[in-house]
């Protein structure tokens, strides 16, 4: 998408009209139009709309003042009354930790124990937590409120700002790391943020996968980048898009040998999000999925991906063949379920699903083997919880409790059925 540069120091170009920052309205439109367009953006509830939660809103000062500090107190205990777990089933283990976001705070869940591992303090959230290879690390979004500067058709105006920051946080002690910060403040009066969305560390630990528009929200929608620990540089993969729909749900296949994400577009105001596969050694990308299929997971052999499925009658979890996209089996026909993390075991699917306006964390376990799986049995790993329902789950077993690891089977670069 062609966005003019509104940094006063860079003239815009003649002949092109001013435009909002993220490129989502022409010429004279009020921001409060946006909401119309996030209609077409997000399908249900469920999907990760690139403008959820992250338009300047006009209206002037921060009403939390100065940044927050990223230090938060050390790991505590649950009360029960916060997040209540209930008792596995006998004989179903779930292994290793889940991590998920709720009101914005950060958790983790072992077991029947969840535990509260960031607390970033009044008008300041925390959100899309995805774990580290090692499962020692989490990496998130952390929200914080600022003000802001922009000018539309040449009046300035102030805006209320929604700054993101890429962390990463000890899951052993809390204490939390701000590695890329969403202000964007050049020389002049203006000032606004990027996008961060969906962070996830890639298996070698050196890149970050997301979705966003740093560093330059003017030249740039939300597509999927890689941001480099090693030397702090975002890298533009430069991705086909549907501009200005951008993409959302990265995911590393085990090996680092495939990069899933969704492609969004829409058919009038019917969203049709299609899951891609990015091939590092090539830097080429090939469509897995037809429309309708977000939230991909990547089984632990990188053979099948759990995904959600959209209809007319809500959201389901699913697995697909990653070599075809064929669906291979459904893991719930109730329409209210979405954004699965397989286990790395390979036998459970953790997924979220909401019930009376309420968001808890689901499982299913699987029976057989792929790819003619039945699900077995369906627990509830939270009851009444409120989780975020824009954050996915992730998933993490150390070492010693994973079965013998087969090694991943590289997807056919062929085209997927339309």
């Amino acid at each position: 998408m062609t966005q003019t540069p509104r940094d006063p120091v860079r003239p815009a170009p003649a002949k092109r009209p001013t435009r909002d920052p993220y490129g989502l309205l022409p010429s004279g439109v009020p921001i409060a139009a946006v909401v119309s367009i996030l209609g077409l953006l997000v399908i249900g509830f469920v999907t990760l709309g690139l403008t959820q939660g992250q338009l300047p809103t006009p209206g002037g000062g921060d009403p939390g003042g100065a940044q927050a500090s990223d230090e938060i107190p050390a790991r505590t205990p649950t009360p029960s009354n916060i997040v209540i777990v209930p008792t596995p089933e006998p004989g179903i283990e779930v292994a290793g930790t889940l991590v998920y976001a709720k009101d914005g705070n950060i958790w983790v869940q072992t077991g029947d124990k969840a535990t509260q591992l960031t607390a970033p303090g009044k008008d300041v959230e925390d959100s899309m937590p995805s774990f580290s290879q090692d499962g020692k690390s989490v990496f998130f979004v952390r929200s914080r409120r600022a003000d802001g500067k922009w000018s539309i058709d040449g009046e300035v105006k102030d805006y209320r700002l929604n700054v993101p920051a890429l962390m990463r946080v000890n899951v052993a002690d809390g204490n939390t790391e701000r590695l890329l910060d969403g202000l964007v403040d050049p020389p002049g009066p203006f000032k606004w943020n990027g996008f961060i969305r969906e962070p996830v560390l890639s298996p070698d630990g050196r890149y970050v996968a997301m979705a966003t528009d740093l560093p330059d929200p003017t030249t740039s929608d939300v597509t999927l980048k890689l941001f480099d620990l090693k030397n702090d540089r975002i890298r533009d993969l430069k991705l086909q898009q549907v501009a200005p729909l951008g993409h959302q749900d990265p995911a590393w296949r085990p090996d680092g040998g495939r990069l899933l994400y969704v492609l969004n577009d829409r058919d009038g105001a019917k969203g049709t999000p299609r899951i891609y596969a990015w091939n590092p050694d090539t830097e080429n990308a090939r469509p897995v999925t037809g429309p309708g299929y977000l939230h991909p997971s990547w089984s632990p052999d990188g053979r099948y991906i759990a995904a959600t499925k959209t209809s007319a009658f809500g959201t389901d979890v699913v697995i697909l063949s990653a070599s075809t996209g064929a669906e291979l089996a459904r893991l719930t026909n109730d329409g209210q379920s979405w954004a699965p993390a397989w286990s790395p075991r390979g036998d459970q699917v953790a997924y979220l699903h909401v019930a009376g306006q309420v968001t808890d964390l689901r499982m299913a376990q699987l029976e057989g083997s792929g790819p003619t799986w039945t699900v077995k049995e369906t627990l509830d790993l939270t009851t009444a919880a409120g989780l975020d329902g824009v954050s996915r789950p992730d998933w993490f077993v150390s070492p010693e409790d994973l079965p013998v690891a087969t090694p991943p089977s590289s997807p056919a670069d062929s085209p997927s059925p339309s």
